[in-house]
């Protein structure tokens, strides 16, 4: 079994094609699988992956709220 590293919030941002600002907003909103060590968001790209072809990255229901989950 391959041990699957932990990325960055940096990493799922350039992973996904996405800006930093979602991936805190859909950790926040939308459930993205994230785990906080310490101050810090980590992720297995594995279940970011699920997540997106679980349909967790849809734009139905995002609000414009403008906040982070900083």
């Amino acid at each position: 079994m391959i041990n699957e590293p932990w990325v960055s919030v940096e990493g799922v941002a350039r992973h996904l094609g996405v800006a930093k600002d979602s991936v805190y907003r859909w950790i926040e909103a939308r459930g993205l699988p994230a785990h906080k060590i310490g101050r810090l968001w980590k992720f297995k790209l594995s279940e970011v992956d699920e997540w997106v072809r679980a349909g967790g990255a849809d734009e139905h229901d995002e609000g414009s709220s403008g906040r982070s989950a900083r």
